[in-house]
């Protein structure tokens, strides 16, 4: 996790933000939750990408959404498939959920987000 955090920090330019993890207690137990997903791209070992995302068990119905909150390649592993095989797998973890959407928040200006919505199918909130 905490490769993958220091990636997302790279990543988005937010190396602060993600730098300060909260402790391996902390990320254990959200690992252990039934409702946190965290996925990784490994090369040669090392963390290159990866993604976060959330279940959402809904009320009106008895099914989920998948949130994705952080998706995100390194610079040098950019367009080479990464994040589609990570939106893949994801997509079985949410059928194994049962949940029926997978959405991405996707604000004016966030075109990488907007890009993974429209290639995917994925909707946007």
């Amino acid at each position: 996790m905490e490769a993958l955090l220091a990636t997302f920090g790279e990543a988005f330019d937010e190396v602060e933000a993600y730098g300060n993890p909260p402790g391996a207690d902390y990320l254990r137990q959200l690992l252990d939750s039934d409702y946190f997903i965290a996925l990784a791209a490994l090369k040669e070992g090392k963390v290159v990408g990866g993604l976060t995302s959330y279940e959402l068990k809904k009320f009106e119905q008895k099914r989920s959404e998948i949130y994705i909150y952080d998706l995100a390649i390194a610079a040098a592993h950019r367009r080479q498939g990464i994040a589609t095989a990570l939106i893949q797998k994801l997509k079985k973890v949410a059928a194994v959920c049962g949940a029926y959407v997978i959405f991405v928040q996707a604000d004016i200006g966030d075109d990488p987000a907007w890009a993974i919505a429209k290639t995917y199918c994925i909707s946007t909130y």
